[in-house]
Parts: C-alpha cells; structure tokens; sequence
C-alpha cells in the first residue's frame, strides 16, 4: 500500500478530507493516505513539503506561489475552494482599537514569515492606503499564540480566517475591526515535484476521491450540525460559511495565477514572476 502524507489547517474547510478518511476511501484504491494538522498555517506546510514531512497540502493560493518562486520543489495541482478566504482582523478585547484606522502604524501578530496572515497583511495595508514598506511584525507561530501574545501587547491586530476566530469573539476573547476577504481563490492543493514524477496516478486517484466528496459536500444531510458540533460553532454561523463557500474540481486558471502574482510582486513579496507551466501541473 502506497504511503502518502497530506498537511492541512484543522478548520472545518477541510472536513472532506476528514470524511473520505473515515470512509476508508483511499485505502480502498490501496492509499494509505495520512492527514497532518498544520495550526501554524500556510509557512508551516511550506517547510513541511520542503523537508519531505508531507507529500501533498492544503494550502493558501498566495503563500504557496510565494515559496515555489522562493525554491519549494513543488507545483499547484489543483483549486480546491475558489471562493475568497474572509479574514477577520482582531484585536485583544480590551485593545483600545476599535477601527481599521485605528491599527495604521501598529504591530501585525503573524504565525511566521511567509504565512497567510503575514502576506494578508500586506493586502490589507494597501486596501486602506498604507504605507506598506512601514508595516512591522511579530511572530506569535499559531492562533494559540494569537490568543496569548495579543492581550499580553505581543501584536496589536491579528488576522485570521473570520469563521474560525467567531466563537473567540463571541467569548469576548478578541475583537473583530473588520475584514478583509482574499482577491482571488484561497486554497489550492499543492504537490511535491517528486511525487508528480514518481506517482503521478496516486496523486490522480487522491484527487478524483476528494473531487468526490467537495462535489456533493453542502447536500450530505445536517453537514451544518456535524460542522457546528466539530469545530464549536455556531450554527447560523456555519450556514453562512456554507452559503459563501464554493469548493472547486479544477486546476487553477493561468489568470488567477497571473493575478496573484501581480499583487505580490507589486507589495515586493516575491522578486519576479514565474510562468504558470512553472508554478502548476495538471494531472492526466
């Protein structure tokens, strides 16, 4: 049975891979596919395909095509939720901040360099005409780290996906200022190189199983309660996760990758732009 190790966040964008897991789906095609919990985010994955730990992710569209350009020996296979990711922007809950103006010129908390809530950062300055070569830092490693570093003064604002940090302002822990959605499609699937050209048919059959399971994803009866009870959440709060959220079967489009690419070379986070046979592969 062929091994195969795929990383992605614990949030509920991933319960389809949780339920083809249960489902025994892969180890029927003779996969022993092995899910990994990345709380760290996008950077942590990153690291993790560098050094091997995992063969497949899922992953943030941006972050991922910022360390294929910086030497991650991988390639973007496929979309997986073409929808925009929403991401809150908190504050501790006694923070004097109460509006997005308010956080021009403080510290962003970041779970490491090269991460979703680190490239947002950058988005979300030039969305309110910042001065973006003027942003400052600090590394807090998780949402964890979020909740302990922002109300002890470790970071004045920290962005993470809204849904997921809901039950964290409803506890009065932080507080949302607003948000800042992602211009583009925000999760891909991401495969090291070598398996591509070692394995390319295992990478297909992992594919077709998850496809499967996004395709029909929001008709799987009381999908709403299982998510809700999971991931602590809110009901209403997770029908509306729901009806905003659109999975995708697809490999990503060569202008979405250009759009991408554009914005980051623009805010100086990647040094050139690569061409999309070089950042993608499409899966026969």
């Amino acid at each position: 049975m062929k091994k195969i190790n795929i990383g992605g966040v614990p949030e509920h964008f991933n319960l389809a891979w949780y339920l083809t897991l249960k489902e025994r789906s892969y180890e029927k095609k003779g996969i022993n596919l092995r899910w990994k919990d990345y709380p760290g985010g996008t950077g942590a994955m990153c690291k993790a395909l560098r050094n091997k730990k995992i063969d497949l992710a899922v992953i943030l569209t941006e972050g991922i095509i910022k360390d294929i350009i910086a030497g991650n020996p991988a390639k973007i296979v496929q979309t997986y939720v073409k929808s925009p990711l929403i991401w809150g922007i908190h504050v501790a809950a006694d923070a004097s901040y109460n509006t997005i103006e308010d956080l021009e010129g403080t510290k962003a908390a970041i779970s490491r360099y090269g991460s979703g809530s680190h490239l947002m950062a950058y988005i979300n300055a030039e969305n309110n005409d910042w001065d973006t070569d003027k942003l400052n830092f600090e590394v807090i490693n998780n949402l964890e780290g979020a909740i302990d570093g922002l109300n002890k003064g470790k970071g004045d604002y920290f962005m993470w996906e809204h849904f997921t940090t809901k039950p964290l302002v409803d506890q009065g822990i932080f507080k949302r200022v607003a948000d800042c959605p992602t211009p583009w499609p925000c999760f891909v699937i991401a495969v090291r190189s070598e398996l591509l050209e070692e394995d390319e048919e295992t990478v297909k059959t992992i594919l077709e199983i998850i496809n499967e399971m996004t395709a029909q994803f929001k008709d799987i009866p009381n999908i709403d309660e299982e998510i809700a009870t999971r991931y602590e959440q809110q009901l209403e709060d997770v029908q509306k996760w729901l009806s905003l959220t659109e999975w995708s079967q697809e490999i990503i489009d060569e202008k979405t990758i250009h759009k991408v690419q554009d914005k980051l070379l623009s805010l100086e986070i990647i040094p050139e732009k690569w061409e999309y046979e070089e950042l993608t592969h499409k899966v026969l």
